[in-house]
């Protein structure tokens, strides 16, 4: 499995073992919710801040307003076509806002770590075609979350 993570943001500290518990957050998701893609896939996952996830909300969602996570998708929509020799299948990318991040780990009484770990996580799945339309949909996601925390040592 191929990750890129992009630091585009300069208000919350990203330190080298955040970036590694991302690769390990997204890696168990693969394994456990995507194995049959095999691990020859990439993921993209970019973290920002407030104003960079609004305006993609924004853009994307029609919410003008910030959000922790965003997923796209390149499973869904438009056929991609044959890839070339040896290329890793793109899953998509990732957009995580730290300073929701932050705030959301403050708010729910745990660490950032574990914050950080959820909102990959969480991306993760929906690349992998999981959804929460429903609350059948939202359970299973949650319990599939906190399946690949757990795992982690990044349970509640």
């Amino acid at each position: 499995m191929e990750i890129w993570i992009s630091n585009e943001q300069e208000k919350v500290d990203l330190r080298p073992e955040h970036e590694a518990l991302i690769q390990r957050v997204a890696e168990r998701a693969l394994e456990l919710a995507g194995a049959h893609l095999g691990p020859d896939v990439s993921v993209s996952i970019t973290l920002v801040d407030d104003e960079a996830i609004t305006d993609l909300n924004r853009d994307h969602r029609g919410l003008a307003r910030p959000t922790d996570v965003l997923s796209f998708s390149q499973l869904e929509g438009e056929e991609m076509g044959d890839l070339p020799e040896g290329e890793p299948l793109p899953l998509g990318d990732i957009v995580i806002s730290l300073e929701r991040c932050l705030a959301q780990a403050a708010d729910y009484g745990h660490s950032f770590e574990r914050e950080l770990g959820f909102l990959t996580a969480h991306g993760m799945l929906h690349l992998l075609g999981w959804d929460h339309q429903t609350p059948e949909d939202e359970a299973a996601m949650m319990a599939k979350t906190e399946e690949i925390l757990g795992d982690l040592g990044l349970g509640r």
